[in-house]
């Protein structure tokens, strides 16, 4: 091989069943480099992790730091990896350059001659390490604070790909592969189901994010029966969701539409408008429950049951109730803080909302996601959610089959 620049990568684990090698070495070549594999060694049984070290090489510095980059997420990594770089933030809000843009797969950093684990998870943000204390963490790039230590480039850094953690963390089998709209319903929705048991079983939560169309189309009665049987632990969504429930249980319609008729009715258009100053005269929407005038529905049981949400704002919202945080940066910092513990994520009939919050989500949360398009699912897995399955389906008849399928078990 006459390419002069060269580096050695090494991987370990399921590379070969999980496709990961593969992936490696298709990258290699695809970035013009050619590639030699010195040691090779299989695991003998399936649960045996198995070894590779490769050498790469590159006509230029720059055609070999492209080759790097692209396997990096694959999990290969510099043969003698020193310990990580920093440099210090030179400014708030903004990191040094050539600093290192996270994933959301697990990650660890060498400090002091040692892998740590990076706490929060999260993809599109930054690495602020604390040599001293041993640690490091993401964070968002608003919330770096001048002499802060950020990691700045590969060098010291792993990330272990989905395909390599399946086992780690024990995803359901179902997760494998993306739910597709010719694939029987009944077969999604039992899946997920077990997915709700088990990680109820496990301790950890559930978190629904839920679009208004589940109201609209009769949803939130089903939704407000998850919420009380422990099937959801915590709630994102938006003013229009919480709205449209609320009005339901004060007027029976959301959007002026008769929910029980299908029919508009008179001064109907004014609903949603006097449900949202009701609630603000009251002062919110737990005062609205301790005081008696909101007796039922999803954001009732929310109230009642202690179950924590988020409500994030939006150009397009009217009022907004006094809980919906207009701030987007404060709402993306609010549902940050209850995304510890999240063991699965439902989404259903909310395009906008479901893709902000799986930008937060690590990629052994599993996500499904549920919605009349499947650009939505599209879209999710485009901006690096790849561990969505989806549902094409209307929010109603998702909900009720689901609902259907969880008290087959019963609830606990």
């Amino acid at each position: 091989m006459s390419a002069p620049h060269v580096e050695h990568v090494e991987m370990t684990g399921h590379i070969v069943d999980s496709l990961l090698l593969p992936k490696v070495l298709d990258a290699i070549l695809s970035r013009g480099g050619r590639y030699h594999i010195e040691t090779l060694k299989l695991g003998e049984r399936q649960d045996d992790p198995s070894f590779v070290r490769i050498e790469v090489r590159a006509d230029s510095p720059e055609q070999l730091d492209a080759i790097l980059a692209e396997v990096h997420p694959h999990g290969a990594v510099p043969a003698q990896p020193g310990d990580c770089r920093t440099a210090p933030a030179d400014m708030d809000g903004a990191f040094p350059d050539g600093f290192y843009c996270s994933t959301n797969f697990r990650t660890q950093v060498k400090l002091n001659g040692e892998w740590v684990d990076v706490e929060d998870q999260e993809m599109d943000c930054g690495i602020v390490v604390d040599p001293e204390g041993g640690a490091a963490r993401c964070i968002p790039m608003t919330a770096v604070k001048t002499g802060d230590r950020v990691l700045v480039g590969r060098q010291g850094t792993r990330v272990f790909p989905p395909e390599a953690e399946m086992r780690r963390h024990e995803l359901f089998e179902f997760m494998a592969s993306p739910v597709s709209s010719e694939r029987p319903k009944a077969v999604s929705v039992r899946e997920i189901a077990g997915a709700m048991r088990k990680t109820r079983a496990a301790g950890d939560k559930v978190l629904a994010v839920l679009g208004p169309a589940v109201v609209h189309t009769g949803g939130a009665e089903l939704v407000a029966k998850l919420v009380r049987d422990g099937f959801i632990n915590v709630l994102f969504a938006g003013n229009a969701l919480a709205t449209h429930d609320m009005e339901q249980a004060f007027y029976g319609t959301s959007l002026g539409v008769s929910l029980d008729k299908g029919l508009p009715t008179d001064e109907g258009h004014e609903h949603h408008l006097r449900t949202i100053n009701t609630i603000r005269r009251i002062g919110g929407i737990k005062k609205a429950v301790e005081a008696g005038r909101l007796k039922s529905g999803i954001m009732y049981e929310c109230a009642t049951r202690n179950v924590p949400f988020v409500l994030a704002g939006s150009i397009r919202d009217d009022g907004p109730l006094p809980e919906v945080v207009t701030d987007a940066l404060a709402a993306q910092d609010a549902m940050r803080r209850l995304i510890p513990g999240v063991g699965f994520c439902l989404m259903v009939a909310t395009t906008l909302h479901s893709i902000a919050v799986g930008n937060l989500l690590p990629a052994w949360v599993k996500v499904a996601c549920v919605d009349i398009s499947p650009a939505t699912v599209t879209k999710l897995m485009d901006r690096g959610s790849t561990q969505t399955v989806g549902i094409v389906s209307d929010a109603e008849p998702f909900i009720r089959a689901l609902v259907t399928e969880l008290d087959k078990g019963g609830a606990q």
